[in-house]
């Protein structure tokens, strides 16, 4: 039941590409992985609060946590695809608060009880070849299989925060809503 919640948690949060580090820059593993253990603790404690929170409370919780870890903006821009340069400045600024409220709410939605579960996040990152560091996290209940969340972090300025999600390694966010994006711009 866990599994399920933390992948529908996962597609139900929007993901994407932002810039690149120069190619010469050093990453700072705990620098990359600081983001993703503050949103790991921001999803245990609305997951303690549980339904007997308002939404509301568990929401304004969690959302300092999802700014920090989460770029959306460019999430948003990467999703909408090549249709955004040609967005009004008011539209935009309208997309990017529905956006981010449905994907703080897609997180306060799936995570709203508590079992024992845990986040694992390994001490290493991965790097990618493009400036990319790979932060790789299981969450789960003790003794349940747990699911593998790999957040794609890049660093913008001085701070690093995920570019995307991959569930069990393959499923990205950010194909995802490119998607759902698609039809939905199609439809006007």
């Amino acid at each position: 039941m866990r599994t399920m919640l933390a992948r529908r948690a996962v597609l139900g949060l929007g993901l994407g590409v932002i810039s690149q580090i120069g190619a010469g820059a050093q990453a700072a593993p705990a620098d990359a992985i600081a983001p993703v253990q503050g949103l790991n603790a921001g999803l245990l404690a609305i997951m303690r609060a549980g339904k007997a929170v308002p939404f509301a409370r568990r929401f304004d919780t969690l959302a300092p946590a999802v700014d920090q870890a989460l770029d959306l903006d460019a999430i948003l821009q990467s999703a909408v695809g090549p249709r955004w340069a040609a967005l009004a400045e008011a539209d935009k600024a309208g997309l990017r608060a529905e956006f981010r409220r449905f994907s703080i709410a897609s997180w306060v939605a799936n995570f709203d009880s508590f079992n024992g579960e845990v986040f694992a996040v390994q001490p290493e990152p991965r790097a990618l070849g493009d400036g990319a560091l790979v932060v790789e996290t299981q969450f789960g209940a003790p003794g349940g299989t747990p699911v593998r969340l790999s957040y794609v972090m890049r660093q913008g300025g001085a701070r690093w925060r995920a570019a995307d999600i991959l569930a069990e390694g393959t499923i990205s966010r950010v194909a995802v809503l490119r998607s759902d994006f698609r039809q939905v711009l199609t439809q006007g």
